[in-house]
């Protein structure tokens, strides 16, 4: 190899007589004389080769051994190659060639004389081809045309037109270096390997080799081909006639109608994100449903089975974000007041939001009808953003209701969670279970019962109503159930929950709740506008005093829309002009007043024998008037009224303490030996809680003996021993309440419920009362009795008293 690096691409004649050329080094490419082959040249050294081509563009076109090798040595380089003829080059964008040869003859590569810039080797044609001919060279050549044409008619990817071309080829050489260059199955290999073969019979030979060996391939492939198409063609026939005829219906308009049901119902399961053990068995009875003749019995139950599936929200759940600061601002905007309420469940709302997977808690509110339970549901739903659902239980007697019915009844459905549960369409709702208290229980079954497991937070991840027969998980729900009285729920029940009271509203509150809400949504309700009435304070005030007598302020709403309705009129009969609202149009409007405060207390606690007591109801707190009297009698003790055992108990111990006193009262011992006494209570309480009346009772009893009368607008509660200790009552908040609305300005209370005046009830609602707290049934008469002073004969216990401001 010469030192002397020549740059010059021209072809020249060496001094032994071979040809010197520039030779273009190509991967996976053999090209063969008389072809024409487009290729990319990308190598610096390549491009260079072409950039230097003068007039005369001859090149050598030499195959890799490696494809692999980025800049080839000589060593790298078959021998053969293919003497070609570069008649274009085209510049493209990336700086690379696009250049177009073709190829003239075969050339062996004697030695190489320089690699850089690129390669130029010493070159020599391959022996002449002779003249070979004959019979076998013909029919040699004759079977490599039928061959290649054969290949050609079964291939998607080769022309037609190469059939043609191919049968026009005379000459046996130019044939097979043709078919070479057209068959897309041959590899470099093969390829470099006909190049190199010497003599038209060998190569016609070899090519002859490897277009049978396509043509088996082929023949196998078909026949694979033919025994899958066998295969599933009876299926295949059978599915496509069923579409061809479902869509010629289609475009008829005769589509099958339950065929239209299966298709949307297998829809709506797949849409559903059920749990995989809930999809199966859906599609178990979707594939039942299908076999199944639309006028079959069972058609409609199994329809109506899937869509109740199909339809629940497994997944869907309402993705709010909680605000905590948001959710305060809405439940003050909805309720005023109820302070401890609002606490707890902003509470709740704040661990939800740290941890979204908490099981969701019970909720129950308790308290007198008309004090904002179910509204409250409702805005503790809005501050969620989650749905409203309500669910009324009282009354309900079956089961089936909360459980639902097995499909095996006729109209069977699922029980009214999982239907509220569908009406919400997500599966994290408030649903508020109203009046609890309420349920009922016969042979149908217990509902109450029922609704154990619902409200586990341990148990309802897993809740499988009979109808649906899967566990649907209800820990995500947020339950609030609602009573007015706790005594008829059952304690398995009651211990689910976490009990919220709600007590009655004093009437300063009810004035802010009637400007606030009331009378603003009644206004609205009626069809007027704030600028047609007016509520002043005055009247507002007179209504909640005279014309209702309540713990919430449902009675108090349906005064003002009476009073609306009656503007509502006005205003349609053309009297346009402002109504404010005094007492006079109240009273031409309501009638006259409904409720004496003051007067009524002090009518009837007039004389002696005559006591005000403080009960607790279902409705709330309440006074109660109690009256005795006395006759000559031989020691009788009688008692009327609506009462229970435990308040005739209360009357038993009073009546024993009074004559275990009697000297120290200034009475005979034996004053009952010559008198009959009668205790009657007007409107008694309900016979298990009882009115606590056990002091008002000794009261009365030792007001009637003694002549003295009771201090006016006074009432107490609490019960007694028969030592004469008062015991402590529940119910304080309430009672205390129901005294403020009766405009009692004194009230006695047992010392042990100081704590529940101090934490249930505010300043602004013992305002203008006086509470006085007893430890001893002395300490009530020496308030309630001031006139009457009895007997010292021991050290009395001092009274504990509180006087507001």
């Amino acid at each position: 190899m010469s030192n002397e690096p020549v740059v010059s691409s021209t072809p020249v004649v060496s001094e032994s007589g071979l040809r010197r050329i520039a030779v273009l080094p190509v991967r996976d490419t053999v090209l063969f004389p008389h072809a024409v082959l487009p290729l990319t040249v990308g190598r610096e050294s390549s491009i260079q080769l072409i950039e230097s081509l003068a007039e005369d563009r001859t090149i050598a076109v030499v195959a890799q051994v490696d494809p692999r090798q980025d800049a080839p040595a000589t060593a790298d380089m078959h021998t053969v190659g293919t003497l070609a003829t570069v008649h274009k080059i085209v510049k493209m964008p990336n700086q690379s060639r696009f250049v177009f040869t073709e190829g003239v003859d075969r050339v062996r590569v004697v030695r190489y004389v320089q690699t850089e810039p690129f390669m130029i080797a010493e070159v020599e044609p391959l022996e002449a081809e002779g003249t070979e001919t004959g019979e076998s060279l013909e029919a040699q050549a004759r079977v490599v045309v039928s061959q290649f044409q054969q290949i050609v008619t079964e291939s998607a990817t080769l022309s037609d037109e190469l059939r043609t071309i191919a049968a026009n080829i005379e000459d046996a050489g130019r044939l097979v270096d043709f078919v070479a260059s057209s068959l897309p199955f041959l590899t470099t290999d093969d390829k470099q390997k006909l190049l190199e073969t010497p003599g038209v019979s060998a190569r016609l030979e070899l090519v002859n080799t490897h277009l049978a060996k396509e043509i088996e391939v082929q023949q196998l492939r078909n026949k694979i081909q033919n025994e899958v198409q066998d295969q599933v063609q009876q299926s295949q026939r059978d599915y496509y006639l069923r579409e061809q005829m479902k869509a010629i219906q289609k475009e008829l308009g005769e589509q099958d109608e339950g065929q239209r049901e299966i298709d949307e119902l297998r829809k709506k399961i797949d849409d559903a994100n059920m749990p995989e053990d809930v999809k199966k068995e859906a599609l178990k009875e979707l594939a039942r449903l299908g076999r199944m003749s639309p006028m079959a019995a069972d058609y409609s139950l199994t329809r109506n089975y899937i869509e109740w599936l199909a339809l629940l929200p497994w997944a869907k759940s309402s993705g709010v974000k909680i605000d905590i600061a948001k959710a305060k601002e809405t439940l003050d905007e909805d309720h005023y007041e109820l302070k401890k309420v609002k606490d707890r469940i902003l509470d709740y709302l704040s661990v939800l939001e740290l941890k979204p997977d908490m099981k969701g808690p019970i909720l129950c509110f308790v308290g007198p009808p008309g004090v904002g339970k179910t509204s409250l549901g409702r805005s503790i739903a809005r501050a969620l953003g989650r749905k409203f659902q309500r669910v009324a239980l009282g009354g309900m007697h079956d089961e089936a209701e909360i459980r639902g019915h097995r499909r095996t009844y006729i109209g069977a459905l699922p029980g009214q969670i999982i239907q509220s549960i569908r009406r919400a369409e997500t599966n994290d709702p408030v649903i508020m279970l109203d009046e609890i208290d309420k349920l009922g229980r016969d042979f149908r079954g217990d509902p109450a019962s029922a609704l154990l497991e619902t409200l586990d937070p341990e148990q309802n991840n897993t809740f499988r109503d009979n109808y649906l027969d899967v566990p649907f998980d209800l820990s995500k729900v947020l339950f609030i159930c609602t009573a007015n009285m706790l005594d008829t729920v059952p304690a398995p029940l009651l211990d689910r929950m976490e009990i919220i009271p709600l007590q009655g509203y004093s009437e300063e509150e009810k004035l802010h709740i009637a400007n606030r809400y009331l009378i603003p949504r009644q206004i609205k309700a009626n069809g007027i506008t704030e600028e047609q009435i007016e509520f002043p304070e005055a009247a507002t005030r007179h209504l909640i005093r005279h014309y209702t007598r309540e713990a919430g302020v449902r009675k108090l709403e349906q005064v003002i829309g009476t009073v609306c309705r009656k503007e509502a009129r006005r205003v349609v009969e053309g009297q346009t002009e402002k109504l404010i609202v005094t007492k006079e149009i109240l009273k031409d409007f309501l009638g006259n007043i409904m409720v004496r405060v003051d007067t009524e207390i002090a009518d009837r606690v007039n004389r002696p024998g005559v006591a005000v007591g403080l009960a607790w109801t279902p409705a709330g707190g309440d006074i109660l008037f109690i009256e005795a009297n006395k006759m000559k009698g031989k020691g009788g003790f009688a008692i009327t009224g609506q009462i229970g055992e435990v308040m005739q108990e209360s009357m038993q111990a009073a009546l024993t303490w009074v004559r275990s006193n009697a000297e120290r009262l200034g009475l005979e011992e034996d004053f009952t030996r010559e008198v009959d006494l009668h205790i009657h209570v007007p409107a008694g309480a309900i016979p298990k809680d009882g009115p606590s009346a056990g002091v008002t009772m000794a009261t009365v009893l030792v007001s009637l003996l003694t002549g003295t009368k009771v201090l006016p607008l006074t009432a107490m509660t609490g019960e007694i021993t028969l030592s004469g200790n008062v015991l402590p009552v529940g119910g304080i908040k309430e009672k205390f309440l129901a005294a403020r609305r009766a405009g009692v300005k004194t009230v006695i209370l047992p010392a042990e419920n100081r704590q529940d005046v101090e934490e249930d009830l505010t300043q602004e609602q013992i305002a203008g009362v006086e509470i006085h707290y007893a430890k001893h049934i002395e300490d009530v008469l020496a308030v309630a009795l001031p006139q009457f002073k009895p007997q010292p004969v021991a050290v009395l216990p001092v009274a504990e008293t509180s006087v507001a401001a």
